[in-house]
């Protein structure tokens, strides 16, 4: 199991673990839609048809930070403090078809800013958490 610890999701870790057992692959990574950072416009001849404030995005996945993986995924690291894991590694086992994205449709939300800690934070302290899913 790996994850980068920046962000929360109620990712259901079970059946993140079986899909990849269950596709041979060397690892597999949670796609997330991130939420959109700005509002999103939709136009016709500066007509607006639809206004919506930072929406999710629907289009395309990211890497939502929870993985799992096999022993082989050491092959391709190397002893280099300059290696990125989201490059040369994940780059390489993709283009060897060896990696998988689970598809998370649930809550995710990283924390990279203090606007995203303030968010987060709000949501613990009012009780609804969508990621604290252990009660």
């Amino acid at each position: 199991m790996v994850t980068y610890g920046d962000g929360v999701a109620d990712i259901n870790i079970k059946e993140l673990v079986k899909f990849h057992k269950s596709h041979n692959k060397i690892i597999t990574i949670s796609g997330v839609h991130p939420p959109a950072r700005f509002g999103e416009i939709i136009e016709k001849n500066g007509r607006v048809i639809s206004f919506e404030e930072k929406p999710q995005t629907s289009i395309g996945l990211i890497n939502g930070g929870f993985m799992v993986a096999e022993p082989e995924v050491f092959n391709y690291l190397r002893d280099d403090d300059s290696l990125v894991f989201e490059r040369e590694p994940l780059e390489s086992i993709a283009n060897d078809m060896k990696l998988n994205a689970y598809k998370h449709h649930g809550f995710w939300q990283c924390m990279d800013t203090l606007r995203d800690k303030q968010y987060l934070e709000r949501l613990w302290e009012s009780g609804n958490a969508p990621w604290k899913v252990w009660e």
